[in-house]
């Protein structure tokens, strides 16, 4: 009997592992072993990686039954897309956990999208007092500065920012995450600071 069993949307799911171990040197390996077809390499790597990418998902969608829907979202795109994995750009494991984080930052600007537009209904629909009011445009004028601030970063500079503040990594953990030195990782999220707090200081 075939170990792997495919799920409705076309992504195998992990059943017994490949002889390889979970090293993330035997990841690229893998991946490029499921771009050409091979379903037990890709469990392979979705035994390997699943745990670590459905606790980034999350630490950034903080909603469990969104952050399962959206860990096999990133399996579907690896599954898809391992293909376009080039191992000299980085490691296997950096490279799926982008991906990952995309994935969970984009679910949530879907959620917040969702939930602006149920406050205009709101709005439309009631008359809030005046001091709400000012204090709901003050939030989004801030939201908006920080957001246009981090496009002004480097994309290496916004993806640590990311992990660290709005997925909540201490800087070890976004060191491992994207496969770096502590210090790299660090100098980063440093530099990417002092960065976003000079755009957003010019705007004041």
């Amino acid at each position: 009997m075939d170990p792997v069993q495919d799920n409705p949307n076309g992504v195998p799911l992990a059943g017994a592992p490949v002889g390889a171990d979970s090293s993330t040197a035997d990841l690229s390996a893998l991946l490029k072993r499921a771009s050409r077809g091979d379903t037990e390499a890709f469990a392979a790597v979705y035994d390997a990686t699943a745990a670590r990418v459905h606790g980034l998902v999350l630490r950034v969608v903080r909603d469990r039954a969104q952050s399962e829907e959206v860990t096999q979202e990133v399996f579907l795109e690896v599954w898809r897309q391992s293909s376009r994995y080039d191992a000299e750009r980085g490691s296997a494991l950096a490279w799926l956990m982008t991906i990952a984080h995309r994935k969970a930052v984009d679910r949530v600007r879907s959620a917040e999208a969702a939930s602006r537009r149920d406050e205009k209904y709101e709005q439309r629909n009631h008359t809030p007092d005046h001091d709400t009011t000012a204090e709901a445009a003050h939030a989004s004028f801030e939201a908006h500065r920080v957001r246009a601030a981090l496009a002004h970063l480097t994309e290496v500079q916004r993806e640590a920012i990311e992990l660290a503040y709005f997925g909540g990594y201490t800087h070890t953990e976004v060191a491992a995450l994207l496969d770096l030195p502590v210090g790299t990782a660090k100098t980063r999220i440093r530099d990417g600071l002092i960065r976003l707090r000079d755009t957003i200081g010019v705007g004041r």
